[in-house]
């Protein structure tokens, strides 16, 4: 199997970066994506040549490492899927797939493919945690939490922190991000405590951080892989009006 990669290289944040094909043979479709740039690689270190940086870790679709855009869309053509899972039997023999960075103010290109998304921590810095005194936490199993109240929970825990909403969204908004980070936390009892002050807080951390406003067309749920729903933003915007109001 052999494509062209058409890959966006920069050297770092204040260069002018610029995309560059290079046709690659002896491709699998068995090949995930990923290996398929470490091929790529192989052969840019044989002829001395400059390796083109991205990141990745688990390789599961579990850590949220891997995302670039891959012919104009998050993470490559299907729903549901991190980069790291994509498979070259998604593409066309002598196809030239395109492969760019996340494409955002907030997310400054480091190198060719990576970005820098520490604003992601710095929103989690704000609340993405609950406080508990060291060796007084209940046993978990007699904090009683209802499976609605579990599940809806669960389903916002499921954002891995890839990006692809923010990179997809036509303003490079953290909202969703953001509300499944706070509705995950104060959906349960350990979180209640700090509830309003979590919302306001992470929030304020979000605008801060230079990320664009929300006018809910919905294009962050499409491409998130994990499916995450737009009705979180709408509860932490009604969240963060309640909090505002009693504060």
């Amino acid at each position: 199997m052999k494509v062209t990669f058409k890959i966006w290289r920069q050297d770092n944040v204040n260069s002018k970066g610029g995309f560059k094909s290079y046709e690659v043979d002896g491709l699998t479709e068995d090949m995930s994506f990923l290996e398929a740039l470490d091929h790529l690689n192989e052969r840019l270190v044989q002829r001395d040549e400059k390796v083109i940086a991205y990141e990745y870790d688990c390789r599961e679709g579990v850590c949220g490492q891997c995302g670039v855009f891959i012919n104009g869309r998050a993470h490559g053509p299907h729903d549901h899927m991190t980069t790291c899972q994509l498979h070259m039997r998604s593409f066309k023999d002598g196809e030239t797939v395109v492969v760019e960075p996340w494409r955002a103010t907030a997310f400054p290109v480091i190198k060719d493919l990576v970005v820098d998304r520490s604003a992601f921590d710095r929103i989690i810095e704000q609340g993405g945690y609950i406080s508990s005194k060291t060796g007084t936490a209940a046993e978990a199993n007699a904090i009683l939490v209802g499976k609605e109240v579990a599940d809806k929970a669960m389903d916002a825990a499921a954002c891995i922190g890839c990006g692809a909403c923010v990179a997809t969204c036509k303003n490079a908004s953290a909202v969703l991000f953001t509300a499944a980070k706070i509705n995950h936390l104060n959906s349960l009892p350990q979180g209640r405590q700090e509830a309003d002050k979590r919302v306001i807080e992470m929030t304020g951390q979000m605008e801060l951080e230079g990320f664009g406003s929300c006018t809910f067309t919905g294009a962050c749920e499409v491409e998130c892989p994990e499916g995450i729903s737009i009705t979180n933003i709408a509860e932490m915007n009604a969240r963060r009006a309640k909090a505002k109001w009693l504060g």
